[in-house]
């Protein structure tokens, strides 16, 4: 598969990948695997959100490649993944476990990273037994498990019947992006990103954003729209942070502050002051150290304990 032009220049392309897979989900949906670093290293896997593609986690893939072998796979209709007839939260589950088969070996674990709708497929996986056999943490980026549509703050005004219906109906816009232009950045900006953010930030996630086909955005943006989650926030057993940001319109702090409170094993909220949806790209730094710390405390320890 070529590398979509988007993506192949600048600060927050992400390296050519050590070798490339495609797995295969329960429905038949192929999906796009990369994985960089040393085999043998410790594993983190990086699942992205809606509208974004593996170029979503360059900063994270460039940091952690040197130490740790990354998995960062395209959500089905994302990236080079092609699109499907199936879009679920199971779906999304079905997904993830494939790619933990096809990346892991047998019993092998990882820290488990997913942004937004990445986030979103770690819960609704939670309870696969596939899921336990590989994930020895999570992290969960900017996400949440309900009333997403009811609690964004995108458009100004009070919270509402009519604010809900008319946020639905923009996120669940079937019109094209469209090229980004000083317009379109201005939009994305204001829509998922802090007000600080630099503008090369924005810029990069404005590619990937208007990469993402018209009809995926709109089929996903159906499921986000009716989301509930919450039953599966109770199966998410593994040791998991979570990360969001003060200023995030899409999914507003506090969906993270309910998260943390709702996990069975919750091990530390970040609110990030300032920043807006798109954690990974406005705080790189923190999302990498996030992962660290996991890899080392649960994961590193997980594997000594499988060593004779």
């Amino acid at each position: 598969m070529s590398r979509p032009a988007h993506v192949t220049s600048g600060p927050y392309a992400p390296p050519a990948a050590r070798r490339e897979l495609v797995a295969v989900s329960a429905d038949g949906a192929q999906l796009h695997v990369e994985v960089h670093g040393d085999e043998g290293a410790p594993a983190v896997v990086l699942a992205h959100g809606w509208t974004c593609s593996t170029a979503f986690w360059a900063a994270q893939i460039r940091a952690l490649a040197a130490t740790h072998r990354v998995v960062a796979y395209d959500q089905r209709g994302h990236g080079r993944s092609p699109a499907a007839r199936e879009h679920s939260t199971t779906a999304l589950a079905d997904d993830l476990v494939a790619v933990l088969g096809a990346a892991l070996a047998p019993g092998e674990r990882a820290v488990v990273a997913g942004h937004s709708m990445g986030g979103m497929t770690i819960m609704a996986a939670a309870a696969r037994p596939e899921f336990a056999e590989h994930a020895a943490a999570a992290l969960l980026c900017s996400t949440g498990s309900s009333r997403l549509v009811e609690q964004a703050t995108v458009l100004p005004g009070r919270a509402g019947r009519v604010r809900t219906r008319v946020t639905g109906a923009v996120l669940g816009s079937r019109a094209p992006l469209g090229p980004v232009t000083p317009v379109a950045r201005k939009v994305l900006k204001y829509a998922t990103m802090g007000p600080g953010s630099a503008p090369d930030r924005v810029e990069a996630c404005a590619a990937i954003v208007h990469a993402c086909p018209t009809g995926v955005r709109h089929a996903w943006s159906q499921v986000l729209a009716g989301l509930d989650l919450d039953a599966d926030v109770a199966r998410l057993t593994v040791p998991t942070a979570v990360i969001g940001g003060t200023a995030d319109r899409l999914t507003p702090v506090v969906h993270a502050r309910a998260l943390a409170a709702a996990l069975p094993n919750c091990v530390g909220l970040t609110e990030l002051t300032g920043m807006g949806h798109m954690t990974p790209v406005e705080a790189p730094e923190a999302v990498t150290r996030a992962v660290r710390e996991l890899t080392a405390r649960y994961l590193d320890t997980t594997e000594k304990e499988k060593t004779p």
